[in-house]
């Protein structure tokens, strides 16, 4: 029987950078033309220093030593919205209610900080995430934009309410 997702979660550290970048490594392979790059990712030289420092949170998923997935979230420079980052999940544990899980904690860290809502940008290749932002309450807002990193990638935004 596998554990319950609450048992697997833990706020990160930041001696989790190496790991969490494991696994965003891993994700962005299954995508063609999706490349994990270091220096796009300064944050995870401290992840839980760098959310920290925004009002925020960081959690990983940890299973035999391995981290399987991550999910943070932080404010922006309007303190009542908060924006939602780092959310990857290893292929094989997709669907055992991890990233539900780890939603929950990140709306509830939200709300403790009294942001009246939440946002994210996801990658448009990204179509399993848009489907599960949109079944937890997320709407696409108009927009898109162009990071301009290895992967030539171009995000779509979500928005959420917090009541």
């Amino acid at each position: 029987m596998s554990p319950a997702p609450s048992d697997l979660i833990r706020h990160a550290r930041d001696g989790d950078g190496p790991g969490i970048a494991r696994l965003i490594a891993g994700v962005f392979a299954e995508y063609p033309g999706c490349f994990y790059v270091d220096a796009e990712f300064p944050e995870l030289a401290h992840p839980a220093t760098h959310y920290g420092a925004r009002a925020g949170a960081i959690w990983v998923v940890e299973e035999d030593g391995a981290i399987i997935g991550s999910f943070a979230v932080a404010a922006t420079t309007d303190p009542a919205v908060f924006e939602i980052a780092k959310v990857y999940l290893a292929a094989p544990v997709r669907g055992r209610g991890l990233a539900k899980a780890l939603l929950g904690l990140a709306l509830n860290h939200a709300r403790t900080q009294n942001a009246r809502s939440v946002r994210l940008w996801t990658d448009t290749r990204f179509v399993d995430a848009h489907r599960f932002y949109a079944v937890n309450g997320f709407a696409r807002v108009p927009g898109v934009r162009f990071l301009g990193d290895q992967s030539s990638s171009w995000e779509f935004p979500y928005a959420r309410a917090l009541g």
